[in-house]
């Protein structure tokens, strides 16, 4: 039954009981815990979503482990930051959380972290090989309970100080950050109206995914309706973060890096930031401006802790909500401490956070467009839309195509996660929005239908 599709770029992710079945989870904590034990790392933390399948997994998934010679510490259902974190607190040698992050409720998957850094890319290769060839190391492993929450929700607390009391919404989707926000946030002093914040793994209410405006509705309401200073709401495992304005708009994660750059560097004078392809040239301008060092880089939250360690960066962050804080934290993505540390800047400043994006550059932007374009071609297809444009136009192309213009840019990416094409565009004006994503989008259509 094992898919072998589900092993992608950044995690091992598919649809529980058609993709892989229970015994194949089995194979998959054999091939993760070998993979660990050659790279010297053998104790090791396991965290797990609010899926309905998660804990039949978790057990699965450590059986696995277990038979290579792995010792396991089980923290429970947790967020995928909180098993980040909990290597750091135990010291251990590394995690996996059973997760599927934002997908549906049939979903489940594994992300791994060998060390504190993310495997992905042909390393979870090679996790698949293991399999495939029934390579797998054995010994006796042994494992214990942990309960990881009140040492993440203390460091939080301690780590985070508010000048005065703020009004807050959350929505956690009814995914796992729920459990630790809200505690969190009233420890801090913060009057909290919280919506979906009690685990279920069916996702009732809606998709635990941010980045989609209807899924927002409920949270931009509450705000509205209460008259409150923010609202959050986070996706299934908690490493994404969407955030509300007082005014009930949307602020997606170049705004949110424009906020947090500024307040970095009236510390830290100098600093670097990295942001992905997708984000907003107003961002970059901004940075560069108020004497930081500002990176374009691919999309990709392991991509983007691995660039950020070699660049010895603050924060980064991307569009979809991954916020990355080195400056005072750890350097993973938390969108629990994301939204702590725009809480300070709200407090502190007395602002809201329509005052502090006052002065960026007005500029019409689309969402994520995805369009749909199969796994085996999407590559193809975009190398030959890059070909195209760079004869033509200023490109950029660490990751897909983004064609430059004086007044704006167009993108156009593979999707790493999903079979789809992600485009974006911006421009100064609407009608020159328009224009640019007619060019884009009629050179991208011409190329596939030629191709498929």
């Amino acid at each position: 039954m094992l898919n072998p599709h589900m092993f992608r770029e950044y995690d091992i992710r598919g649809i529980a009981g058609k993709d892989m079945d229970a015994s194949d989870v089995v194979r998959i904590g054999k091939g993760i815990g070998t993979y660990l034990r050659r790279q010297g790392n053998t104790d090791i933390t396991v965290g797990r979503d609010c899926r309905v399948t998660s804990d039949q997994y978790s057990e699965k998934l450590i059986q696995g482990l277990l038979a290579t010679g792995c010792h396991v510490v089980d923290i429970g259902v947790c967020s995928t930051p909180v098993g980040y974190f909990s290597i750091r607190h135990l010291n251990k040698q590394g995690n996996v959380m059973v997760t599927a992050s934002h997908n549906p409720p049939e979903y489940n998957g594994f992300k791994i972290c060998s060390g504190v850094e993310s495997v992905f890319g042909d390393q979870i290769q090679e996790i698949l090989k293991l399999i495939k060839d029934e390579d797998f190391e054995t010994g006796n492993g042994t494992v214990q309970t942990f309960d990881i929450l009140e040492p993440y929700k203390d460091y939080l607390s301690n780590n985070i100080s508010l000048t005065r009391s703020l009004r807050v919404g959350i929505d956690a989707g009814n995914g796992t950050a729920g459990i630790t926000a809200v505690p969190i946030m009233k420890r801090l002093g913060c009057e909290v109206h919280d919506l979906y914040c009690e685990p279920d793994g069916s996702f009732p209410n809606h998709e635990a995914d941010p980045t989609v405006l209807e899924n927002m509705q409920d949270v931009i309401a509450l705000v509205k309706e209460k008259k409150l200073d923010v609202g959050f709401g986070y996706d299934g495992d908690g490493d994404r973060i969407g955030v509300v304005d007082a005014e009930g708009n949307l602020i997606y994660g170049d705004k949110l890096m424009i906020i947090f750059s500024r307040e970095i560097l009236s510390r830290k004078p100098g600093a670097t930031f990295i942001s992905e392809v997708k984000c907003s040239k107003t961002l970059y301008d901004d940075i560069e401006k108020n004497g930081g060092r500002a990176i374009m880089w691919k999309t990709g939250h392991s991509l983007i802790k691995q660039k950020m360690k070699k660049e010895k960066a603050e924060l980064a962050g991307e569009m979809s909500g991954h916020i990355f804080f080195s400056d005072r934290y750890f350097g993973f993505d938390d969108a629990v401490y994301a939204s702590c540390r725009l809480l300070e800047i709200l407090a502190s400043s007395g602002k809201k956070i329509s005052d502090l994006l006052a002065d960026v550059p007005e500029t019409v932007s689309t969402p994520e467009i995805r369009v749909e374009c199969p796994d085996h071609i999407k590559f193809a297809v975009v190398d030959k839309v890059t070909a195209y444009f760079k004869e033509r136009y200023d490109v950029i192309d660490i990751d897909g195509v983004r064609v430059l213009f004086p007044d704006g840019w167009g993108l156009v990416r593979a999707s790493n996660t999903q079979p789809a094409l992600v485009l974006r565009f911006e421009a100064m004006t609407e009608n020159r929005l328009q224009e640019i994503k007619e060019l884009v989008e009629t050179v991208l259509r011409n190329i596939q239908k030629k191709m498929v």
